[in-house]
């Protein structure tokens, strides 16, 4: 039986440190990815004076190029955190993280809350709650010796690779483009890496909207108002060196920039 505490103690203190983390040990490791969301939550408690309060969500591998990337079929979520929640034109330390990459991604912000009564939730209903879209930089971080051997339990407790993101400017939903035909491209440092629709994100991102909020509803846990959700990169990972500049062009929403130091 997986050890929930001892397990998110090792995690939590990893993340403290920046000390990439080794494949858990037997007994520690989560056996299940509903083990690993236990250990998250647990994470979340212990380093909530370090990361500020949970605002959010963050949902990975919802495309094709994603799933493929890490080898795993299907969603997985993690946590948004206020602390690690920045406007576009921040400039952020690669000192900060132990391998930082960039993903380009549509957020959503809700106008009501999702309650876990109100399951099953389909993408036209969690639709209906969204109060705005954003251009979006998700931040993630490479905390892993090899992640390739963590398993996907491990890597949802430790928030599925979540570590901040970068918002552009709100576009409310009354005016929002068709959100299958947004485009957006990845650029690092002038130079397109990476290109993807909205249509690529579980065939619309209100479907990963949807995923999230049954999700959590199975667990009793709903989401709220004002709340934000990335809902999943539409182009691979891209990592980042010092001094390399971030562009999310994502056509009808927006760009989103960042410098990493």
């Amino acid at each position: 039986m997986t050890d929930i505490r001892a397990a998110a103690e090792t995690i939590a203190a990893a993340r403290r440190s920046r000390t990439p983390l080794e494949r858990l040990a037997a007994g520690i490791a989560p056996d299940t990815e509903a083990d690993g969301y236990l250990i998250q939550d647990a994470v979340h408690d212990l380093l909530a004076s370090d990361v500020g309060a949970r605002i959010g969500y963050k949902i990975g591998c919802t495309s094709a190029v994603m799933q493929q990337y890490l080898d795993i079929p299907h969603p997985c979520g993690g946590g948004v955190f206020a602390k690690g929640v920045h406007d576009s034109g921040v400039s952020l330390n690669t000192k900060d993280f132990i391998r930082v990459g960039v993903e380009c991604e549509i957020a959503v912000r809700l106008a009501r809350d999702l309650a876990a009564t109100e399951e099953p939730f389909t993408a036209e209903w969690v639709a209906e709650a969204v109060d705005a879209y954003y251009p979006a930089i998700e931040i993630v971080d490479d905390r892993y010796v090899n992640w390739e051997t963590m398993g996907a339990p491990t890597l949802v407790a430790d928030d599925f690779f979540a570590a901040g993101c970068v918002l552009g400017q709100p576009v409310p939903r009354s005016s929002a483009p068709d959100l299958l035909k947004v485009i957006g491209r990845a650029l690092i440092n002038g130079k397109a890496v990476g290109q993807g629709t909205g249509a690529d994100v579980l065939g619309h991102p209100h479907h990963a909207l949807a995923w999230l909020a049954n999700h959590l509803a199975a667990g009793a846990k709903g989401l709220r108002a004002g709340e934000i959700v990335l809902t999943g990169s539409l182009v691979k990972t891209a990592w980042l060196n010092a001094g390399d500049e971030v562009i999310m062009e994502l056509v009808g929403l927006g760009k989103v920039g960042a410098n990493f130091a």
